[in-house]
């Protein structure tokens, strides 16, 4: 049996000059998903949940995050592990830290020093306020990996300019949502189940604050509004039917047969609203 994995990531947005997503491309030789074009994130570590890193979080408590995700208690750990990926996979801190503190990267992803230890160091403030919940999925089973995650979205840190790793991602760029989904439908690149629900809903969207505020909106409260999406769920948004909106979380049922046959119905079908 497949072990199932916390983990967390986040859709960075920026108006350039509409709506675009900065994305990375895994490495080909990754067990999961080789080769797919994905947002910056990974597993959530033992210590993201450590009182150490949630001293670096500024906005939100971990009793917020907690009802923000359904859980009783130790959520903000989804928020930690989503900005530590974004700087260590993409290069952007999402809050503030001194200019050498990026030198520090390639020791991280190398294993060799640890983030707390370091953002302690360095007198990092990670300003989680600004990363919404926008959706939760379950890898079915008969993957390789299993993960149980949680996606964010933020607007990207003004003057940062992110890169890829050269390790879990090979290359890196900022695309438009319709664009990526059109380069997906012609053969182009290659999208997971979970990024490609994710740009569909973003392809609605002219600007990254249209965005943002119908999200944040979504989750005003401490019981988000959700809609169903294959083997996820997502925040409600403007254009969401709704008799398909809910009021909090539900317990995940993936299904690979019910996925696939989303993506067969993605490829077979043009446009790049909401289906």
């Amino acid at each position: 049996m497949v072990t199932v994995r916390d983990a967390a990531t986040v859709m960075l947005v920026e108006d350039l000059p509409d709506l675009h997503v900065f994305m990375v491309r895994r490495n080909p030789n990754s067990v999961f998903s080789p080769g797919a074009f994905v947002f910056p994130g990974g597993a959530v570590d033992h210590s993201d949940g450590q009182p150490a890193a949630y001293a670096t979080a500024r906005g939100v408590d971990d009793d917020r995050a907690s009802r923000l995700v359904g859980q009783p208690s130790n959520g903000l750990r989804y928020w930690i592990a989503a900005a530590r990926e974004c700087f260590e996979e993409a290069g952007f801190v999402l809050g503030t830290a001194p200019p050498e503190f990026a030198e520090h990267r390639d020791a991280l992803n190398a294993g060799t020093v640890a983030w707390n230890d370091i953002a302690a160091a360095h007198d990092v403030r990670l300003h989680v306020d600004e990363l919404a919940v926008f959706a939760h999925w379950l890898t079915p089973e008969g993957s390789p990996r299993r993960y149980d995650t949680w996606f964010f979205v933020a607007r990207a840190p003004r003057d940062q300019v992110g890169a890829h790793d050269d390790l879990e991602a090979v290359a890196s760029e900022w695309i438009r949502p319709a664009d990526a989904l059109a380069r997906a439908r012609a053969g182009e690149i290659d999208l997971i189940l979970p990024t490609m629900r994710t740009l569909v809903a973003l392809a609605n969207f002219d600007t990254s604050a249209e965005a943002l505020d119908a999200v944040r909106a979504a989750q005003a409260g401490d019981v988000p509004l959700v809609v169903d999406d294959g083997s996820g769920q997502r925040i409600v948004l403007p254009h969401d039917d709704p008799a398909r909106v809910h009021r909090g979380w539900r317990p995940l049922e993936p299904s690979l047969a019910r996925d696939l046959a989303l993506e067969r119905e993605f490829y077979a079908t043009p446009g790049e609203g909401v289906a």
